[in-house]
């Protein structure tokens, strides 16, 4: 366990390698999960937690940790699975982790250990899952299959995030110029395009969506084929960072790198606020960050980009 504890903080490095560290664990059962260490602050066993008055089942409790009190989400329950009994709640653990601003916990009953892979091996969930399932991406581990969850999904369910652009923005973006190009979204997460989506459209925009970088850098190249520029195409692109196949990173660093496409506005939008700085989006040449998810600042973002472009 202290070795998985130790490689949790040896995240920075793999930046622009296409390559990402999975923390794998189990929930009730032999079936492994798993999620980037890139969001995960700690693992712990599983502390007294004390419960919430009239919070859903889902949320064992909250738990004070070095001074925060955090709420601690039976990860199984949330994705329909039995939960932890309370019984082996000494045994379980908790992954404290940072997604879209906010801290929580994740009650699993197991933690494996921590593995490092290309995103070219992570791959979207088989068809034919379902727009219910909770998997982003799953991929092959020693012949066993290991699902990669949601997590943007399960807490949209969990604790809902407000999406919708406040009435002043939307009335100051109707009296902009009209005429913009598209926006571009990549991500692989169904909710997170519907909230960007949602966000440009109340602002006017037109958005044409991809579900990771591989998807969206064919379809960049196929549309600049003719000889036209990114530019031509689109106002600018939104990506995450985290996504099966190709990650953001190589995503920015191939746009920034082709003449066809280099011109085009590229924005990392990820849920990994807690890690990400400056120099990280400068050592992969994006033009812009903005952590996930305020749906009035990424709207005013996205006027800004547009009116000095």
């Amino acid at each position: 366990m202290a070795g998985v504890l130790d490689s949790v903080n040896q995240r920075t490095q793999l930046v622009g390698q296409n390559r990402l560290e999975l923390l794998l664990f189990r929930l009730r059962g032999r079936q492994i999960y798993g999620i980037n260490v890139f969001k995960v602050k700690e693992v712990l066993q599983c502390p007294k937690l004390s419960s919430i008055p009239n919070s859903r089942a889902v949320v064992r409790g909250v738990a004070h940790i070095r001074g925060q009190t955090i709420p601690v989400i039976d990860l199984g329950m949330a994705i329909g699975l039995p939960g932890i009994a309370q019984e082996d709640l000494p045994n379980s653990f908790v992954i404290i982790t940072e997604y879209n601003r906010k801290t929580q916990g994740f009650l699993v009953s197991a933690v494996d250990r921590i593995m490092n892979m290309n995103w070219e091996d992570i791959l979207p969930p088989p068809k034919g899952s379902g727009k219910d399932v909770y998997l982003t991406a799953v991929t092959k581990i020693e012949d066993k299959l290991a699902e990669i969850l949601d997590v943007e999904k399960i807490l949209s369910e969990v604790s809902p995030l407000r999406e919708d652009v406040t009435e002043a923005i939307v009335t100051r973006s109707a009296q902009r110029a009209p005429g913009h190009l598209p926006v571009l979204v990549v991500d692989d997460s169904s909710v997170a395009r519907r909230q960007i989506e949602r966000c440009l459209t109340a602002i006017g925009m037109e958005v044409i969506t991809r579900n990771d970088g591989r998807q969206a850098y064919e379809y960049l190249k196929e549309i600049t084929a003719d000889g036209s520029k990114a530019g031509d195409h689109f106002s600018l692109i939104i990506s995450d960072v985290e996504m099966p196949e190709m990650d953001g990173y190589t995503l920015v660093t191939r746009i920034k790198t082709d003449p066809a496409l280099s011109g085009l506005f590229v924005m990392l939008h990820t849920s990994l606020s807690g890690v990400f700085n400056k120099a990280m989006v400068q050592k992969v040449g994006a033009d812009d960050f903005m952590a996930k998810f305020s749906p009035d600042e990424l709207a005013e973002r996205v006027m800004e980009i547009i009116d000095q472009n």
